[in-house]
């Protein structure tokens, strides 16, 4: 087995989801330069972690996103540029079952982006609809670390109970999990509140990286009830959960003006507070360089708390990802 470099992980990374998704954020070719743009203002201030997958970009634009990182890596002229950390997450699609199907995923990711995928994820668990399928590409996954493709591995969507079990399983072949990925904002408490993840994490030495920490925007304070809303699906979503969490973005805002911040970098701050690497997606340079603005301070004992019971009392919660395991 090939000695690995250490991956370097920042204070906060940022999500690539919407970077060839049409569906759900409407993305579109001629926003390519503004996407190297944020690129290349993340990396200069320290945000070197981009988080994809090999699911994202819809219909024909699928892999569009680990495509445009690549070219932004090969791009970037700058500093931080040895701390670049390309993280992707491979689909467990249902015609994947061997762990060589694992294995030939990671490299096409690789190919796609024209260097070594840093850190590869297990997208998500199928434990709750075909487990027999989960052994194999679990197997695969620790085979990408030992053949010396990645730096570090990673899971997705995983509860105590399975991260406990797989966990076991690869120690017993000498492979470390260096994260795991969840859904962790103020509206989707749920992995750290009721699974615990975090002390799970902690104890076996484990990173928790927290995705959608803005709810999918839901907390940039954008949105209102009787104002407008996003297209599609997420329009539909915000009409059901807004009314619901009025209180909460009301703390939220009252924070963000007493610290002369904007309440996504409060939102994201809380996130690093409970010693959660968030990444929070970003389409623009503007929204890039709010979510930096999240860096370099930290929210009080006092705001915190406060915060935490506005989140605990709040009527609607975020949905929760189907293939969340326990």
């Amino acid at each position: 087995m090939q000695t690995l470099q250490k991956l370097s992980l920042p204070n906060m990374g940022c999500g690539t989801w919407a970077w060839g998704n049409q569906l759900l954020w409407g993305y579109d070719e001629s926003m390519d330069d503004q996407l190297q743009a944020v690129f290349n203002l993340c990396v200069n201030n320290g945000v070197t972690l981009f988080d994809t997958g090999d699911s994202y970009g819809t219909g024909r634009l699928n892999g569009r996103s680990e495509l445009l990182l690549g070219r932004f890596h090969r791009e970037y002229v700058g500093s931080n540029q040895e701390n670049i950390c390309i993280a992707t997450k491979l689909a467990a699609y249902p015609w994947r079952w061997t762990r060589q199907s694992m294995v030939k995923a990671c490299q096409a990711s690789a190919q796609r982006l024209g260097r070594n995928v840093d850190l590869v994820q297990m997208h998500w668990s199928t434990a709750n609809y075909a487990p027999w399928q989960e052994g194999q590409l679990l197997d695969g996954l620790a085979d990408v670390y030992e053949q010396g493709l990645v730096k570090g591995i990673g899971l997705s969507n995983y509860g105590p109970k399975r991260l406990k079990q797989v966990q076991k399983k690869f120690a017993q072949r000498g492979v470390p999990i260096s994260t795991l990925q969840v859904q962790y904002s103020l509206l989707s408490t749920y992995p750290v509140t009721q699974l615990h993840l975090k002390d799970v994490c902690d104890e076996l030495g484990i990173k928790l990286i927290a995705y959608s920490p803005l709810a999918l925007g839901l907390l940039t304070g954008k949105y209102s009830v009787g104002g407008s809303f996003p297209k599609g699906i997420r329009g539909l979503l915000f009409r059901q959960i807004l009314p619901g969490v009025r209180s909460l973005l009301a703390c939220l805002q009252e924070v963000a003006q007493s610290r002369n911040k904007t309440m996504s970098q409060v939102a994201i701050n809380w996130c690093i507070c409970k010693g959660t690497i968030p990444i929070p997606g970003a389409k623009n340079v503007e929204q890039a360089r709010e979510n930096i603005g999240a860096l370099g301070w930290q929210l009080d004992a006092g705001e915190i708390a406060e915060l935490d019971t506005a989140a605990a009392n709040s009527n609607k919660k975020m949905v929760q990802n189907i293939f969340q395991t326990q």
